[in-house]
């Protein structure tokens, strides 16, 4: 059986970074949260890393930060792909915000920066950037838009860690840019799945903006910056010792890492050839979290490819705004999205297998008729 992700041998050789912790006896906010928080901020291009409970955590203390800092109140429309894991749509609606749903780009897979400007309305204040599948979302359009009405970029960077973007006409290394370092804040997940993934669940928030900083920082500690002094009302959201031991052994690994799946990614890019299988453009900025292919006859291929030991995971079956959670979206009509969810299929891309794995997998894809 090939898995879609073997996390027991892609975390074989980073079981060793528990032990200090473990003998340590110092578990939450100490020296390794410290260290990995700085490295994490250094690797990302940003001046503040600001660990935190999960990924949805960290949407929702950037959020909550910027309506204690008084730049965001409820109501506030906040602009996301419809396409998205619905933890970027959790978040929004958690801080009595109000999400707004634009189609992705079919061949990107991203947001389509073309439907942005058209729903943007006086209540809207934010921009949510979802780097699905591990490709950058952002564009100089979306830059232009936010300038030009003045509206918070943040990026939802769960996917994408190690993603690059470079303004275009530039083939010059200086220029690139980490994705999570493009818009005024970003959240990360390290979820064990994950390019940077942990033991268990942890995440973080990246910024430049030290007011934004603190106040996410205080927050996730009960609301309180002075011990015993509560300014805010807070909850409990911290990244422990552990997780932050493991995440900064693995840091020092992730460029070579998304390297190997770029390197698995580009051999089903030149060897399937099925006509009933589509494989779309992939930047060479991408970091490959997820490889997807989309077939008309998905569960078909899905089922053909378990019955010859390859795993698969559709991502993401049922879109949010067909969701019973977000009952009042059930009439909308967004077809891109809706024919994405019926033909996607992600197919295992990661940095322990081998060629001929993939290369198995692509010649089976060929033969699915």
């Amino acid at each position: 059986m090939i898995k879609y992700q073997d996390l027991k041998a892609i975390n074989k050789p980073y079981e060793h970074a528990a032990d200090d912790v473990l003998q340590s006896g110092w578990y939450l906010k100490g020296k390794y949260t410290e260290r990995f928080e700085a490295a994490y901020a250094a690797y990302i291009g940003t001046k503040h890393c600001v660990g935190c409970g999960n990924g949805l955590d960290a949407l929702t203390l950037i959020l909550r930060a910027y309506k204690e800092l008084g730049l965001l109140q409820e109501g506030d429309e906040v602009i996301v792909p419809a396409n998205t894991y619905i933890a970027t749509i959790l978040a929004v609606t958690e801080n009595r915000l109000v999400p707004v749903l634009v189609e992705p780009d079919a061949d990107t897979l991203q947001i389509d920066d073309s439907k942005i400007e058209p729903i943007i309305t006086s209540r809207t204040r934010a921009l949510m950037l979802v780097h699905l599948y591990g490709r950058c979302a952002y564009t100089e359009r979306v830059g232009e838009i936010c300038r030009k009405y003045h509206l918070i970029l943040i990026e939802d960077n769960a996917q994408a860690h190690g993603c690059t973007y470079a303004p275009s006409g530039s083939s010059h290394p200086s220029p690139l840019k980490r994705t999570g370092s493009l818009g005024h804040a970003a959240a990360h997940s390290f979820y064990p799945t994950k390019n940077l993934g942990a033991f268990g669940d942890a995440g973080a928030v990246t910024t430049d903006d030290d007011d934004l900083a603190a106040m996410v920082r205080a927050i996730g500690n009960y609301g309180s910056a002075r011990r015993y002094v509560f300014d805010h009302l807070g909850r409990n959201s911290r990244i422990d010792e552990l997780q932050c031991a493991i995440l900064l052994a693995k840091l020092r690994d992730l460029d070579a890492s998304n390297q190997r799946r770029r390197e698995i990614a580009a051999l089903y890019i030149n060897k399937v050839k099925s006509r009933l299988v589509r494989i779309p453009r992939c930047n060479h900025d991408s970091v490959c979290h997820i490889f997807p292919v989309f077939s008309e006859r998905r569960d078909e291929l899905q089922s053909y490819l378990a019955e010859h030991g390859v795993e698969t995971v559709i991502h993401y079956p049922i879109p949010p705004h067909r969701q019973r959670c977000y009952a009042g979206w059930n009439h909308l009509s967004l077809p891109v999205t809706e024919r994405l969810s019926r033909e996607e299929l992600s197919i295992p891309c990661h940095q322990a297998m081998t060629d001929d794995e993939a290369l198995y997998i692509a010649a089976l894809i060929n033969a699915f008729v």
